[in-house]
């Protein structure tokens, strides 16, 4: 996850360099199209960019979790905190493979398959 997290920081550090003419229109769009909202004027750009940002303290704070907890896997409380983000982190990645592309998705997955893999390890390891 701490590749996840070092990946979309480069990204959502350059969603505003345009690949193309098209595509440039767009993100100008973004970025100069005011609105009302919620007392405020805001712009779509300012929303993607800010969701961006919160999305990389997200993997990073879910890479710190996981870190954390990665020999605490016989600790009852730790298990099922681990549990849930093994979910977590699988659901993540089927809203990153229909909403994004499909390297998000895969590490998000094999990162859920990597929690569960070391819950089922510690389950069948015996204590000495």
């Amino acid at each position: 996850m701490a590749f996840h997290a070092l990946g979309h920081t480069m990204g959502a550090l350059n969603w505003k360099k345009n690949p193309n003419e098209n595509v440039n229109l767009v993100i100008t769009s973004m970025q100069t199209e005011h609105f009302d909202f919620m007392g405020r004027s805001a712009t779509l750009g300012q929303f993607y960019e800010g969701y961006g940002i919160i999305m990389i303290l997200v993997l990073a704070l879910i890479s710190l979790q996981l870190w954390m907890l990665s020999d605490e896997t016989g600790n009852p409380k730790a298990v099922k905190i681990l549990t849930s983000m093994a979910v977590f982190l699988i659901l993540m990645a089927g809203f990153e493979y229909i909403y994004f592309f499909p390297l998000a998705a895969t590490i998000s997955f094999l990162a859920g398959i990597c929690v569960i893999l070391s819950l089922i390890g510690k389950k069948t390891t015996k204590p000495a």
